[in-house]
């Protein structure tokens, strides 16, 4: 029996919801992008990413909403990469949306949250990982559900320390998402008392698929002895070529090896096995991180509506924002929004190719509220100043 209904079944037993015809329209939004040319296409990313989780999520919750009298219907808007998103963004805003789950670049998103339209509308980014959409760049109007470079990277930088690895080493791309994810990474290490002992910027722009094995060896023959290589890769353009290629046979983790992603498909505990298995059934393929930011983004407004019986945004992004939010999503431990810079706090899986190797926070790894808390931005050193002290 599914994990998802038998929680639909006990919220509306402990409920006692009275039957009502409200619907909660969800607007999916999305504004396609043009990936960067990389060095092979092994790994195409699939068209319906995120789209994916959203259209299972909505089945999801429709299975609680038969209990509570509820239903939810899902608008889909997808922009080509060439087309208009702010113009489409309006339309819908237009046409009465009120509840978004966007899949768009930093600049975009940013752009529909200032506009006058899209005040009071309550937005869930299901894509970005950018630290600086939850810090200066923060929007009242906006939560997270992706998790953010930062807690990626001290996901990272705690199982480093927990296998007592001190000599590190970095190379590093240089496209906007790779300086992102090296300068989360490096704050990381310093967080948690640790120092690169060298680093390195991919200086390549040949076919790695037939150069590797002569030119990474001579690449990293100068970086000094480390326990570990750390890659900031985030398109998987070169550091594929980099593991068993390196002048010293050392372990490989960041962008390639060993992966702080906030899902993959070899995530099988606590319950997820269910997921997944629904996922790949309605898919055809495994369940992405940007699947199940979706997922999540969709489920987290599906609780919302069972608990407040409103449709109306505020109050749905009150109800995250509190205390008494929390949703099962798989991962060992509840979910919950931080009411500083709606952030979703979720545990992050530490992954290779075919298993999860550890889940972060790491035992030992203590926080006075919440050690969820352990990764990413915490409340003390937040710039947002978009929350404030209220929600």
């Amino acid at each position: 029996m599914r994990i998802q209904w038998l929680i639909g079944v006990c919220a509306a037993l402990l409920l006692g919801a009275p039957a009502s015809s409200e619907t909660l329209r969800i607007d999916w939004l999305e504004h396609q992008v043009t990936p960067p040319p990389i060095l092979s296409n092994i790994a195409a990313v699939p068209e319906s990413l995120g789209l994916d989780g959203t259209r299972l999520a909505i089945g999801d919750i429709r299975t609680t909403g038969r209990f509570t009298g509820q239903d939810y219907a899902l608008n889909e808007t997808v922009i080509a990469p060439q087309d208009d998103f702010l113009g489409a963004a309006k339309s819908v805003l237009a046409d009465g949306a009120k509840v978004l789950v966007v899949k768009a670049p930093a600049p975009d998103l940013l752009a529909l949250a200032d506009l006058p339209e899209a005040k009071d509308v309550l937005i869930l980014d299901a894509s970005t990982q950018d630290d600086a959409l939850r810090g200066d760049d923060c929007r009242r109007n906006v939560l997270h559900t992706a998790p953010s470079y930062a807690m990626r990277a001290d996901a990272l930088a705690q199982f480093i320390l927990f296998k007592k690895w001190r000599k590190l080493a970095l190379i590093s791309g240089q496209l906007p998402e790779d300086l992102a994810f090296t300068a989360a990474l490096k704050r990381a290490l310093t967080k948690f008392g640790l120092t690169l002992a060298g680093e390195k910027e991919w200086a390549f722009d040949a076919d790695m698929r037939r150069a590797a094995a002569a030119e990474v060896p001579l690449f990293t023959q100068d970086l000094p002895d480390h326990d570990l290589l750390l890659v900031s890769d985030e398109p998987g353009d070169f550091a594929r070529y980099i593991a068993y290629n390196s002048w010293l046979p050392r372990p490989l983790a960041g962008s390639e090896g060993l992966k702080p992603v906030g899902w993959s498909g070899v995530v099988e505990q606590y319950g997820a096995a269910q997921l997944q298995n629904r996922f790949r059934e309605a898919a055809g393929r495994e369940m992405a991180q940007g699947d199940f930011a979706a997922w999540v983004a969709v489920a987290a407004l599906g609780e919302a509506f069972t608990r407040t019986q409103s449709t109306d945004p505020a109050t749905l992004r009150r109800y995250l924002l509190s205390d008494e939010f929390r949703l099962a999503g798989f991962l060992g431990r509840p979910l919950s929004f931080r009411n500083w810079n709606g952030q979703l706090r979720q545990p992050i899986p530490l992954v290779t190719e075919r298993a999860l190797t550890a889940l972060a926070p790491l035992e030992g790894f203590l926080h006075q509220t919440n050690e969820l808390d352990t990764l990413g931005i915490d409340a003390p050193e937040s710039t947002c100043a978009a929350f404030g002290d209220s929600q």
